[in-house]
């Protein structure tokens, strides 16, 4: 690996392989990214680019674990072709949609290929600052950064209704980030709240085994196949052009769609409301309630089923981030720059500059845009001799 400098050690610290070790036991670091999956490898490479100094914690054990925990049969809805980090482009054929435990091994071998700094099992509960630096704070473990890079999407903290806890206690009840396969349910009904694409392609699935019934408003849907033969222009219009170059924050039409966006479900990617309707999935409005411990729709009616998957989102999970203007309430930000915390970046938040900043081949983009105002601003405070133009082995 390629160790750069970015600022220039104290004196009252002494550095130790590629940080720095403060007399009173605080371990320092230049830039710390808070993260280890696709988006935090990918600011990772950037850095390492630049030939900057930085670390990457992560709380799983291993790379890409945060894929390989979701349900079995999840599969990207981007094609290979768009699913790679710089650098390492992904292996699978250009046209076709990897699973999650694929997505998941190319980010380990990803890892390894550039031999990024990652340290796992590293579970962040505290971000503040103390005067000039960030101070990150992991069990017992206290780090402080000049920068810091949330490198995190905001699919963080499962978001279930409050009424959920007034449902019989006899119901199995499952939050999409827990859900695997069909086999977790009980026999009878199955509700699933959410009728984004985690919830249409969850209800396809679990059709084949139980009753579904599919609580929701129509998100729209894409209107061909992506993954047919004839989808492979549209793909590439869609994704390179529309959702990556019109659909930003820097034109009109995208600060509008962006506006709705953030306050609405995406449009439906793979599946279409035909096959839902033809794997005997029922749609039926959305929930009000609960009446007698089952779940009361907007029109009085009672569903009765015994299993609830609830595909109702996150919250942002950023309320361990103790500093002013940032936590889970609104985020003031330029392209993933915190002006009002000189040093702090996010990156893999919903659409951050465009749509695609959902999507792989979006985030590298604002990867390598927060990486560069990170080098501009230590290029200021240290110069021009504090930053290393060294690049990856």
């Amino acid at each position: 690996m390629v160790s750069g400098v970015g600022v220039v050690a104290p004196l009252e610290s002494i550095r130790i392989g590629d940080r720095m070790t403060r007399q009173d036991g605080t371990e320092h670091v230049d830039t710390l990214v808070i993260g280890g999956g696709q988006t935090g490898l990918a600011v990772g490479y950037h850095l390492l680019r630049q030939g900057l100094q930085f670390l990457i914690v992560d709380a799983n054990e291993r790379v890409g674990d945060s894929w390989r925990n979701r349900w079995d049969s999840l599969r990207l809805f981007t094609p290979s072709r768009f699913d790679g980090l710089p650098g390492l482009p992904f292996s699978a054929p250009r046209h076709s949609f990897p699973s999650k435990d694929e997505m998941a091994d190319y980010l380990e071998g990803y890892a390894q290929h550039f031999d990024l700094p990652i340290r796992h099992g590293v579970k962040v509960d505290r971000l503040s600052r103390n005067g000039g630096r960030f101070v990150v704070t992991a069990g017992n473990q206290e780090l402080d950064a000049d920068n810091v890079v949330v490198a995190m999407a905001t699919w963080q903290r499962p978001r279930i209704p409050l009424y959920a806890s007034e449902l019989d206690p006899g119901l199995t009840q499952i939050h999409s980030i827990d859900y695997r396969n069909p086999s977790q349910l009980q026999e009878g009904g199955v509700l699933i709240v959410g009728a984004g694409n985690s919830g249409a392609e969850i209800a396809v699935e679990v059709a084949s085994h139980h009753p579904v019934f599919l609580s929701g408003p129509d998100t729209g849907h894409i209107p061909f196949r992506v993954d047919a033969i004839a989808a492979r222009i549209p793909n590439l219009f869609i994704l390179r052009f529309v959702f990556h170059r019109v659909l930003t924050t820097s034109t009109p039409i995208g600060r509008r769609v962006r506006a709705k966006a953030m306050n609405t479900g995406s449009p439906l990617i793979r599946v279409k409301p035909n096959d839902l309707f033809k794997a005997g999935v029922e749609r039926i409005p959305r929930l009000t309630g609960v009446e007698g411990g089952l779940p009361q729709a907007d029109d009085g009616r009672l569903i009765a089923i015994k299993n609830v998957i609830w595909c109702t989102g996150y919250h942002p999970g950023f309320s361990w981030i103790d500093l002013p203007g940032v936590g889970d309430g609104h985020l003031d930000h330029d392209r993933g720059v915190v002006a009002s915390q000189p040093g702090l970046y996010f990156v893999g938040l919903h659409f951050l500059h465009a749509l695609s900043s959902g999507q792989i081949h979006g985030m590298v983009r604002d990867a390598k845009y927060v990486v560069e105002m990170i080098a501009a601003r230590l290029k200021e405070q240290t110069g021009p001799a504090g930053i290393t133009a060294a690049g990856p082995a």
